[in-house]
């Protein structure tokens, strides 16, 4: 038996129906990426798992209980956690309270709140130096950290993480990704959305494709990577330039941010240059400043 068994749901806002008949399953020890051009249904999919929207049809399972209808702080007490895209903090609190704000389903449980703030603070050191500052104050990388660390401190069995990488530069990307690959060793499951499709195949070991609200495709996710074609059948350009087509998308042209630098560099390099112009002598200057004025009238 999986850990999360979602099976036949419906999703509907309105008279718009946003996912039709999706199922998918994550096991214990796993972490699977959920894939997907813009207005997929991805986000939906994972909102409905946590308990923010409810199904119109289908259900959910978590760890062979059905879950799906029950409140969002229900699902948390089961053992779910989700990072939501644009994280979601509290800005004007400091770090070390946004987290024990993630620990608050345990609130009853007043000794484990130290223990689990060293747990989660091992996982990032650097929120242990900024413990009294500001969320908001923090860099963009710090704070998709925090968000993490505040999903954890509920200690959950499962974390769902919505756009990990959005916003942010690629060496944290490729950090935050490794932390996740801790997080999971240590014993959570992770179910992601990720645009940097082959990010996301690379941190997983098993991926859905969604197309229209509807599971197109699913699979190891080293069988998917080693298939661009297959991929870009279904997300479009994203198979072969998937961290490109989609953050334009989303945040505005990938490459021009990337190479707007160098662009910059080579404009400059590549302006005519102005002639230096030579020092002129004060014997000159004289001469052509007394040919430049108007002659004398006679008297």
């Amino acid at each position: 038996m999986a850990l999360l068994e979602v099976e036949g749901i419906d999703v509907s806002y309105g008279r718009i129906q946003a996912l039709r008949n999706v199922s998918l399953r994550v096991e214990s020890d796993e972490r699977v990426a959920l894939l997907g051009a813009n207005g997929a249904g991805k986000t939906t999919t994972l909102r409905t798992i946590s308990g923010l929207l409810a199904p119109t049809a289908g259900t959910i399972r978590f760890d062979g209980d059905e879950i799906h209808g029950e409140p969002a702080y229900e699902v948390v007490r089961r053992g779910i956690a989700h990072l939501p895209e644009g994280r979601e903090l509290f800005a004007p609190l400091p770090v070390v309270e946004n987290l024990k704000l993630g620990y608050w389903a345990k609130r009853k449980e007043k000794a484990g709140l130290q223990p689990q703030l060293d747990r989660v603070m091992d996982h990032f050191p650097i929120l242990r130096q900024r413990a009294n500052q500001a969320a908001g104050t923090l860099s963009g990388g710090e704070q998709q950290m925090l968000g993490i660390a505040r999903a954890l401190m509920s200690a959950p069995r499962l974390l769902i993480v919505d756009e990990l990488s959005l916003g942010l530069a690629p060496i944290i990307v490729a950090q935050l990704f490794e932390i996740l690959d801790e997080v999971n060793k240590a014993g959570t499951a992770v179910l992601l959305v990720e645009q940097f499709v082959h990010l996301a195949l690379e941190h997983t070991q098993r991926a859905y494709v969604l197309q229209k609200g509807e599971v197109v495709l699913d699979g190891e996710s080293t069988k998917l990577l080693s298939d661009p074609t297959l991929i870009a059948s279904y997300l479009g350009e994203m198979g072969e330039q998937g961290e490109e087509t989609q953050d334009q998308e989303e945040n505005g042209p990938a490459r021009e941010r990337h190479e707007a630098p160098r662009k910059a560099v080579r404009r400059e390099a590549t302006k005519p240059k102005k002639r230096a112009r030579k020092p002129v002598s004060s014997s000159a200057r004289s001469a052509r400043s007394d040919a430049s004025s108007p002659p004398h009238s006679p008297h």
